[in-house]
């Protein structure tokens, strides 16, 4: 039987009309959004994020930037690494958020060519995009750094790398799938079982609320308080430092800064999302088709590194394990780890830094 989890509101996120809808009621959740929608003034916009470790744009489409960061010496000996951020409420500084919490920074030891995905917030001109239209911006990406790359994929970032490595074998190395919802019904999660347990119609008027999008801002006034807490950012960031200290607090501030700054997502994208994965598990089942083919994961025979968080509640840990037994990867193959700490702790924890990412790294630089 599939085991239940308590959810860690942070990374409840990704779905968070379900959680609303399933606590107050889709006629509230109405009620919410529209006052939402309706500012009294236009508001300021953004300041632009910042990133903990140097990077330089080095391609630039509407949907996405592609930020080249810095890497060991010998850089033309290894073939080109891609983390893939997920594209959910929040920007990809979840892999790059402060200094000793950014993965950016310890795959930066090795010395392949190191890119990371940055997806951008959708206009509403983007309002009708598809998970299609983001395989094609990754595939014009491997195509910018000479064709082929190996994959790290993280949360859902990893199953949009897995699609991809399924559609473009050819031009997919080694995989590395961190957190990522890839057999949805192998076990529950708070997030999985929100999504399958409420209404699609909840989604579809949440979406027309927002003018055709998912709008970050408008799911961040639910969750605030939580954000705020210090015990649950001292947790996640697995930081060693006094909660009290002048030290914790400015990696908190860099935390909250990062919350804060929050994406829309194109409305037929995030429906496609939850239809085709938490409520039909497609890709486990074999009947996703991306770019005009089935995706069939047994004759996806790429290396793959699969990672979990013990602690998760967002992604059951067993969601992403499944994938070895999914995929035609070989078991000789295949390497699997369990990290401890939550969700957010796999890409930002000082101890999973230090202690697991090494680990894949050596496997993505050997031959």
């Amino acid at each position: 039987m599939p085991r239940k989890r308590d959810f860690d509101a942070e990374w409840m996120k990704m779905l968070w009309p379900s959680f609303f809808a399933a606590k107050a009621g889709a006629s509230m959740a109405r009620q919410m959004l529209q006052a939402f929608s309706t500012p009294e003034a236009e508001p300021e916009p953004a300041p632009e994020p910042v990133w903990a470790t140097p990077n330089k744009i080095v391609l630039e489409l509407d949907a996405a930037r592609l930020r080249q960061f810095p890497c060991a010496p010998g850089q033309n000996e290894q073939r080109p690494l891609i983390v893939c951020a997920p594209f959910a409420l929040h920007d990809a500084r979840v892999a790059d958020l402060c200094k000793d919490h950014s993965l950016m920074a310890t795959l930066g030891a090795g010395s392949a060519p190191l890119y990371l995905v940055d997806w951008l917030s959708a206009k509403e001109t983007q309002s009708q995009r598809r998970i299609d239209d983001y395989l094609c911006d990754l595939n014009v990406i491997v195509d910018e750094i000479g064709g082929k790359a190996n994959f790290i994929g993280l949360c859902q970032g990893g199953w949009l790398s897995l699609l991809y490595a399924a559609r473009f074998p050819a031009k997919a190395g080694k995989l590395v799938l961190a957190a990522s919802p890839i057999d949805i019904e192998a076990a529950d999660s708070a997030l999985s079982v929100l999504a399958r347990s409420t209404p699609i119609e909840t989604f579809h008027e949440l979406v027309s609320l927002g003018a055709g999008l998912a709008r970050g801002e408008q799911a961040v006034q639910f969750w605030r308080v939580e954000m705020d807490a210090p015990e649950r950012l001292h947790a996640w960031l697995q930081s060693d430092l006094a909660l009290d200290s002048p030290e914790f607090s400015a990696k908190a501030a860099c935390f909250r800064a990062w919350s804060s700054h929050v994406l829309d997502l194109p409305g037929a994208y995030y429906l496609e999302v939850v239809e085709k994965f938490y409520k039909r598990n497609e890709l486990a089942r074999g009947a996703f088709c991306a770019l005009g083919k089935r995706i069939d994961l047994r004759e996806m025979r790429r290396p793959l590194y699969l990672i979990a968080a013990r602690d998760d509640d967002v992604t059951a840990p067993e969601q992403t394990f499944a994938c070895g037994r999914l995929a035609g990867t070989p078991r000789a193959a295949q390497r699997r780890k369990t990290a401890p700490g939550g969700h957010l702790s796999l890409f930002m924890g000082a101890k999973v830094l230090k202690k697991v990412w090494p680990d894949v790294l050596a496997w993505l630089e050997k031959a």
